[in-house]
């Protein structure tokens, strides 16, 4: 038989770093649950029909929106 060496100690985080983790954890989840959520829809009931959807340049550009009103300006 082979020995495995132990394993290392773990370090531990900051309470605050440890916080973010969890809400970025939480986050995730949500995500995660909401898409889970709308392939079951899909799975059930088939595609929505093509003229209740939104184009996906539509939502690239409302995502790109969002996210240059979330970085601060550059002089």
């Amino acid at each position: 038989m082979s020995e495995q060496p132990a394993p290392a100690a773990r370090q531990q985080l900051a309470p605050d770093a440890a916080d973010g983790l969890r809400a970025y954890a939480a986050r995730t989840r949500e995500s995660a649950d909401h898409l889970a959520a709308v392939l079951e829809d899909i799975a059930a009931n088939g595609l929505p029909a093509v003229e209740d959807c939104t184009p996906w340049e539509e939502l690239r550009e409302t995502h790109l929106a969002r996210l240059a009103a979330q970085r601060p300006a550059v002089a």
